[in-house]
């Protein structure tokens, strides 16, 4: 992980991969849920500047502002 801040639905994010979407802001939305209900390790982010929902693990975002 790149902070030590465990991420929450609302908080904000600076997106660091994939690449087409690096530097971006989003807001985290969800954490991902498997079919079988467990965590898959993903958040759901969805970024502001454009119209894309990203499933992104905690290595590929950083939080920028805790809600």
């Amino acid at each position: 992980m790149n902070n030590s801040k465990i991420p929450q639905v609302g908080d904000k994010v600076l997106v660091l991969n994939p690449a087409y979407a690096a530097g971006s802001v989003g807001i985290i939305r969800a954490e991902e849920i498997l079919s079988d209900g467990k965590p898959s390790g993903n958040w759901i982010i969805e970024v502001i500047s454009h119209d894309v929902v990203l499933s992104l693990t905690e290595n590929e975002f950083k939080i920028i502002n805790k809600e």
